[in-house]
């Protein structure tokens, strides 16, 4: 047998209230709660307190709202649509509810659920758009924090784009018959081109799209983000980045994204793995670049989900320039990227007043030519420089720094999986940092770290890199006698 729908003891509605008056009595903090409540409405604020306090009158004089500088009366309630009874006082409120009742006007007395016709919800304000979330009984902190989370993943476009789709309901009804055509039309609008202009505040832009597609009544066209999944965490994922997500028909996303995120996506968008881990590509750059124009052209919303930020050795310079040449609309989401995350994991300054004042972001592969790379001038001159999956090239990095002219003393910090739980860090010195290249046990993602200002780090919770140092020596000199 199918387990029974529990019952809800209140009904949620939607009251009409525009023009009208609504009645708070008090005036402490519980009366200013609800007006700042019922002040996101249209309503006519009538406030009842012959001693409100100083931010209720504040309130009061930047709303407009009506004060009734005076105790209460039970014909300061005559023509309200509803009721607030907000002094604190029990004997009061409960006398504000009795004469509201009488009167047929629905009432609430705060924190007095015997005495409430209705409950006030927390309130998503997204106007016209509203979503009201009421727990019954639960608590308020269970409906805010539930209120907080939806919050987060609305988009703030989301009201001026539905005021954009009331003022062409008419013409769509008329232009576009029921059924399919009218439901591709809509689908397209909140998930197409009008609502990307409208996130990025093309007002004009959104309505000249939404007017495209009524007299054109063609499907939308295809739309490629460009996203950073962060370092790794997913609680370091943009607003923008999970809101892209949970619309995207296909997710196509690199190794080194976790699941944790990619499962964030919308249930049921097509997940497309394409390798991009070292020494291990299921597809090619051309590959890549040719899926997403094919998906593109065949009309799909897609997340190509990146590590890190896509502009930080993303390749997504040769991704943007395919979709450019192909005419495939696209937008780029950052990320949080790893050298900051490494940098939080260490509570590490990168830049620090009198010692650094600029950064590079570079790769260990970088010092491979013959000539040092302007970047390690840079370094010399001390900026603080974050190397990028140079844990396998660690030896040369600090030879070549060190040949420069950078002191071997120079502070270091190395994270493995930063901003995960699993995270690992180290410390040292330039000279220690050999020691990497022979560390088979590190096997996830490595940040290194390298500078004067990396000295002011938080180093409690991180291993010496000297202490593998000697064995690292060893190891080396074992296998050139072996050889």
């Amino acid at each position: 047998m199918p387990q029974a729908t529990a019952k809800l003891n209140a009904f949620p509605v939607f009251m009409r209230v525009e023009g009208e008056a609504v009645a708070i009595v008090g005036g402490g903090e519980e009366a200013l709660a609800k007006a700042r409540l019922i002040g996101q409405s249209s309503a006519v604020l009538r406030i009842i307190a012959d001693a409100a306090g100083a931010e209720l009158l504040a309130f009061i004089a930047a709303d407009g709202a009506i004060h009734i500088a005076a105790a209460y009366d039970a014909a300061h309630l005559e023509g309200a649509v509803m009721a607030f009874a907000a002094s604190g006082n029990e004997a009061l409120d409960r006398r504000v509810a009795e004469d509201a009742r009488r009167m047929g006007i629905p009432v609430n007395a705060v924190d007095r659920p015997e005495l409430c016709d209705f409950f006030t919800p927390a309130l998503v304000n997204r106007a016209p758009v509203a979503i009201a979330i009421g727990t019954e009984g639960a608590g308020p902190v269970l409906a805010q924090m539930l209120r907080s989370r939806i919050d987060r993943m609305l988009s703030p476009s989301v009201g001026p784009l539905a005021s954009l789709a009331a003022s062409l309901r008419g013409t769509a009804e008329r232009l576009l018959p029921k059924g399919n055509a009218r439901r591709r039309f809509w689908s397209d609008f909140f998930g197409g081109a009008p609502a990307r202009a409208m996130a990025a505040g093309q007002l004009s832009q959104a309505h000249d799209a939404a007017v495209d597609m009524l007299l054109s009544n063609a499907p939308a066209s295809g739309h490629i983000a460009l996203v950073g999944a962060g370092p790794g965490a997913e609680d370091l994922l943009t607003l923008r980045a999970h809101r892209l997500l949970m619309e995207a028909d296909v997710i196509v996303h690199d190794a080194l994204v976790p699941e944790t995120i990619v499962a964030m996506g919308r249930r049921d968008a097509e997940r497309l793995p394409v390798g991009k881990r070292k020494g291990c590509h299921t597809k090619s750059q051309a590959e890549i670049n040719a899926l997403l124009i094919e998906l593109g052209r065949d009309g799909k919303r897609v997340v190509r989900l990146k590590s890190g930020d896509p502009l930080v050795f993303g390749r997504a310079g040769e991704e943007m320039a395919a979709l450019r040449d192909a005419g495939i609309a696209y937008e780029v989401v950052p990320g949080v990227t790893a050298a900051f995350a490494a940098a939080a994991d260490f509570e590490l300054p990168l830049t620090l007043r009198g010692v650094s004042s600029s950064m590079v972001f570079t790769t260990g592969h970088d010092l491979k030519g013959n000539s040092l790379p302007d970047w390690a001038k840079l370094a010399i001159s001390g900026a603080t420089v974050a190397v990028y999956m140079g844990r396998s090239v660690a030896a040369e990095v600090a030879g070549r720094l060190i040949e420069a002219g950078l002191s071997p003393d120079t502070a270091v910090a190395v994270v493995e999986n930063a901003s995960l739980a699993n995270r690992r860090r180290f410390h040292g010195t330039l000279a220690d940092l050999p020691s990497l290249e022979v560390r088979a046990d590190l096997t996830g993602p490595v940040m290194t770290i390298i500078g004067d200002a990396v000295a002011g780090a938080n180093f409690e919770r991180s291993e010496p890199l000297a202490a593998h140092r000697h064995e690292g020596a060893a190891q080396t000199a074992a296998e050139g006698a072996e050889r």
